[in-house]
């Protein structure tokens, strides 16, 4: 059982950690400081197996995020584990330019350690610790895959086209293409329908569904089951909702089947508050 739990557990935070992130806005410029605080609670088949919270800050020309997360309930007893990870950047042309990464996962008493710098989609430096293993089957990553990423937490912060309601076929229909500092795969989104969705604490109202396609291109070894099952896997969902007063929209849920259970990521709080300029006035929050 317990190889089950920990691949199951493995498949919900891969997918997660790259679509934990936001849509940009339609406008070159943000109208307005937003702010997003958010909870979620990581359960397989209904049992809980961690939290986590999510912080975001975005600005005209910056934004910022970090996000925390630990195991919990009745998994600790088999395995224990914790991260934090940041990404800040700038904003250039309505699209965000990330600039730094870094992420830290202790998991069993081993450290998991990255560190990335980026200029304008490029990798200037990463570190990696420990260095990852020799192994002749792992899929070497070219300097040309360092070129034209972004980091998992800045994974879906692209443009909503459009001047309607951002939550539409146009918020999942894209592709992003992702660097950690170990792996390089690109996450496709493709729209499916639209749902309704209610936090014990702030936002309560519709979200775009939207299925999420893996695929990886290099730093993995091509048997390992992690990457084949994601590889196939064709029924694993994000539900996006909005930020009030913007054109942004944020991961609400994530679904991803597992041999033990359906995983689910889902906030329990999601907070937005939408600041504007200070040449305008007032403020709004859900």
């Amino acid at each position: 059982m317990l190889p089950s739990i920990a691949f199951s557990r493995q498949l919900l935070w891969l997918v997660a950690g790259g679509l934990i992130t936001a849509a940009w806005p339609q406008h070159s410029r943000a109208e307005t400081d937003v702010k997003l605080d958010a909870r979620y609670q990581a359960t397989i088949a209904g049992v809980p197996i961690g939290s986590g919270r999510w912080w975001l800050e975005i600005h005209d020309d910056k934004y910022s995020a970090a996000a925390s997360g630990a195991t919990s309930g009745w998994l600790k007893v088999f395995t224990s584990g914790e991260g934090k990870t940041i990404a800040q950047g700038t904003v250039a042309n309505g699209q965000p330019v990330p600039r730094r990464y870094d992420s830290t996962i202790v998991a069993n008493k081993k450290t998991d350690e990255v560190e990335m710098a980026l200029e304008g989609g490029d990798v200037k430096k990463v570190t990696v610790k420990p260095e990852t293993p020799p192994n002749p089957e792992r899929v070497p990553i070219t300097d040309a895959q360092r070129h034209a990423v972004i980091d998992p937490m800045t994974a879906a912060l692209v443009r909503v086209s459009g001047n309607g309601n951002p939550l539409s076929a146009d918020a999942c229909n894209r592709s992003a293409p992702i660097f950690d500092g170990r792996l390089r795969y690109d996450l496709r989104l493709a729209y499916k329908r639209m749902d309704r969705v209610k936090a014990e604490k702030g936002y309560e109202g519709p979200v775009v569904v939207c299925a999420v396609y893996f695929s990886a291109l290099a730093g993995h070894i091509p048997g390992r089951r992690v990457i084949t099952y994601l590889t196939e896997e064709r029924d694993m969902e994000v539900w996006l909702a909005p930020v009030a007063g913007t054109r942004v929209v944020v991961p609400f849920r994530i679904s991803v089947p597992t041999p033990i259970g359906l995983g689910i990521l889902e906030a329990t709080q999601f907070i937005t508050t939408a600041t504007k300029s200070p040449l305008r006035t007032g403020a709004k929050t859900q």
